[in-house]
């Protein structure tokens, strides 16, 4: 098991990483057989990308999906080897849409690196 502050740390920084728009730095928190489930996609489970390349791939597209991403009003929880951070994100969609809703990522984390991270989003609806 790891040490939980240590992973507390990890998803902090990730967050910063992600805010940052750092691709290299994000994937040296990823193992290089991780997992990735972003909030959207073909399958119940959204669009899933296994291993390194694929990941960085995956978080490529998000990035030029919302050029001006941004993961605000976060929190993070650590038990063990398991770990959730929340969140808002917002941002704008290269057509000028604005996106803000309130998320959350389920984190597996294996000798200090994260092997699991599984993406939610709230639906936001206009009325």
């Amino acid at each position: 098991m790891n040490e939980p502050g240590a992973n507390l740390a990890t998803l902090k920084a990730l967050v910063e990483a992600f805010n940052a728009h750092d691709l290299d730095l994000i994937m040296s928190f990823f193992a290089v057989d991780a997992v990735l489930e972003m909030p959207r996609g073909p399958d119940p489970w959204g669009r899933r990308h296994v291993g390194a390349a694929a990941i960085r791939e995956g978080l490529r597209s998000r990035f030029e999906g919302l050029p001006d991403v941004h993961y605000g009003d976060d929190t993070h929880y650590v038990d063990g080897d398991m770990g959730i951070s929340q969140w808002t994100v917002t941002g704008t969609t290269p057509s000028g849409e604005p996106i803000a809703a309130r998320g959350c990522d389920f984190y597996s984390f294996r000798g200090g690196k994260v092997v699991k991270k599984d993406s939610f989003w709230k639906i936001v609806e206009k009325t």
